[in-house]
């Protein structure tokens, strides 16, 4: 039995099912490119970040456009001079709202991995209501191809939902283990910037945006404009 077949065979209830298939599949494919730990806590940032205040100066629209991890960083230093307690509670604020948006499509691929056996079992259950009516119409015999599209369908459905079920469930729980993995190491480094500002002695110095800057121009990690590099 090829796919075509298989769905005629799963009738109106492989519908749904394809719709989640294929719903699922551009999560999984954007969740994979999305959830990248290098794109969001790269690591040695925070050592990074330490290093610049040290020697006097930190731009924060480099640091919040370098990475998600970059923009909960410049959040707590924007508040450094308000005390220790306040860098934490502003870190600990744009974590959350980075949190968030890492776990962005997670709930429904764990729907869709919760309904769709569902789906399938309806079909079961769709199926075998044919195969019984047949039956107990009294003319079970002579109506054979009923018979077996009932049993067929039955089985097409619960092997369709349980296809498109478990690949779902094994990428979110996939999807939930990145995500706290992500999440501590975006603590481990925030723990650290704030652990250097409790003991920093100097008075720390940030640098915003250039007023001047003009489009297309890239700021160093120190404030100051990059070289153009001329296209070869």
């Amino acid at each position: 039995m090829d796919m075509m077949e298989a769905l005629i065979a799963g009738g109106w209830l492989m519908l749904p099912l394809l719709g989640c298939s294929l719903l699922a599949t551009v999560i999984i494919i954007e969740r994979l490119w999305t959830l990248r730990a290098s794109r969001i806590a790269p690591l040695g940032l925070g050592q990074e970040v330490c290093s610049l205040v040290a020697r006097g100066q930190v731009n924060l629209y480099w640091l919040e456009s370098h990475s998600p991890l970059g923009g909960v960083l410049a959040a707590g230093l924007r508040n450094a001079r308000l005390g220790h307690e306040q860098v934490r509670s502003r870190l600990q604020e744009a974590a959350t709202a980075v949190i968030h948006d890492m776990e962005r499509f997670l709930s429904p691929l764990g729907t869709i991995a919760a309904i769709t056996p569902l789906i399938g079992l309806l079909g079961t259950v769709v199926g075998m209501i044919e195969v019984f009516s047949v039956i107990v119409a009294g003319d079970g015999a002579s109506r054979t191809a009923d018979l077996a599209g009932g049993i067929s369908r039955a089985l097409v459905t619960t092997a369709a939902g349980l296809t498109v079920a478990i690949p779902a469930l094994m990428f979110h729980r996939y999807f939930q283990r990145r995500v706290e993995d992500i999440t501590v190491r975006m603590e481990e480094q925030a723990g650290q910037v704030v652990e250097f500002l409790a003991h920093y002695p100097g008075e720390l110095t940030l640098a915003e945006r250039h007023e001047g800057e003009r489009d297309g121009e890239r700021l160093e990690a120190d404030g100051r404009i990059a070289p153009r590099v001329k296209p070869s």
